[in-house]
């Protein structure tokens, strides 16, 4: 009787009344009725530009006008008069177009090591400025025939490759800029997303219907007199509330201690579940020092669960494997569930329509970039399959980064 109440289809407990989520949710301090949740994420940063492009071609543009304003009122200061402006407006435009050419020269080489950068940076400038001065020549000797500026063509392409080299050393440095700010709004979102990961699984375990399943099955065997699984139960359901409580969200684990949490929370499901409820781990040993996000699978084993277990009355099984291959950490999380209902391989399907799938595809895409896989795919001969292939990384160690295929 007491097996056959604990192992009840979901549909069972669905009779009860669900609590509002957000009757779970601390009110905020100061009244206002702000998120609770958008607070904690802490400000977003607003970008002064739309775009990279806007941003250049304004600089660029600017910066021109005002290389053409002070030269201009140089030449005038020491007695070159308005014959002078010809020549200024030359170069300005020159300079304009020489230094746009740069710009595309130097994008395949502005990440490689900084000898390299400056190597090219020395060898473009002194070629561009041979030009440079070539042209500025050639104009003053077209609108000044009288000789009144003064102009010599390797004089001039000293002080032209000086122009060009603080020009590239602002380029260079606004692109180094932007990349600081690139990255620290990525390490926010990531941080932020991991936050969120936290909170969702918090508000998981303290979701009243699991809390009553939970509570529900340890009151039912306190009632048999099964006080040692009760117990047992119990404490296994504090400890998996502690690791969520104590566990740093934007830092990342081993996989052993991802997978002891995990072993804690499919104790608790195990007791409700029973024979209903299948699990195999296939762990390589070495990939159980390997780092990955923490929170990272138990949003997945929830979804195998919902969707392969618990509508069954069978049950189904869930199975999770680790290895390590060409420097990279492999998992695959598979069930024997409906699957993807005949989605195209790789797309997400009903199966995906869980918050946990899309919140761990998003996250992963915040933290790794390219530099990860995350497929959804039949598993056979029925159910879903999915791999993660992430950077391997150790404590200690700096992430080997070998860009997934």
């Amino acid at each position: 009787m007491i097996r056959r109440f604990l192992q009840a289809p979901p549909h069972r407990a669905a009779a009860w009344p669900r609590w509002p989520l957000h009757a779970l949710r601390a009110v905020p301090h100061n009244g206002n009725g702000e998120d609770p949740d958008a607070a904690m994420a802490g400000p977003t940063m607003t970008p002064i530009f739309r775009s990279r492009e806007q941003a250049f071609w304004m600089f660029q543009g600017f910066g021109w006008l005002a290389y053409a304003a002070v030269r201009f009122f140089h030449g005038l200061t020491i007695g070159w008069g308005w014959d002078y402006i010809d020549t200024t407006m030359v170069a300005t435009v020159t300079g304009f177009l020489l230094t746009t050419i740069l710009r595309y020269l130097y994008r395949p080489i502005r990440n490689r090591p900084l000898a390299v950068v400056v190597a090219a940076t020395i060898l473009f400038c002194g070629l561009f400025a041979l030009v440079f001065s070539a042209i500025e020549v050639t104009a003053v000797a077209w609108y000044d025939p009288r000789g009144i500026v003064d102009l010599g063509l390797f004089e001039n392409a000293m002080f032209d490759g000086f122009v060009l080299l603080a020009w590239s050393g602002l380029y260079f440095g606004f692109n180094y800029y932007q990349q600081l700010q690139a990255q620290r709004e990525a390490t926010l979102k990531a941080a932020a997303m991991a936050h969120q990961a936290q909170l969702a699984m918090l508000r998981y375990q303290l979701n009243p219907h699991f809390l009553f399943n939970t509570l529900n099955a340890i009151s039912t065997l306190v009632l048999a007199r099964e006080v040692d699984l009760a117990n047992r139960m119990l404490t296994k359901l504090a400890a998996f509330l502690r690791h969520t409580l104590v566990n740093e969200p934007n830092q990342k684990v081993t996989l052993e201690q991802e997978l002891n949490a995990l072993s804690l929370y499919l104790d608790i499901e195990e007791v409700r579940f029973e024979d209903r409820l299948k699990t195999r781990f296939d762990i390589e040993e070495r990939a159980r020092r390997a780092l990955i996000p923490s929170l990272l699978l138990q949003p997945l084993i929830e979804n195998a669960i919902k969707y392969a277990v618990a509508p069954r009355e069978e049950g189904g099984l869930v199975s999770l494997s680790a290895r390590i291959r060409d420097r990279r950490l492999e998992l695959v999380l598979s069930d024997d569930g409906p699957g993807l209902n005949g989605t195209a391989v790789g797309t997400p399907g009903q199966a995906s329509s869980g918050v946990g799938l899309k919140n761990t595809r998003a996250r992963l895409e915040e933290i790794y970039g390219d530099d990860h896989i995350f497929r959804l795919e039949p598993h056979r001969p029925r159910g879903l399959s999915i791999t993660i292939s992430l950077p391997c990384e150790f404590p200690g160690q700096k992430t080997v980064r070998t860009h997934a295929a």
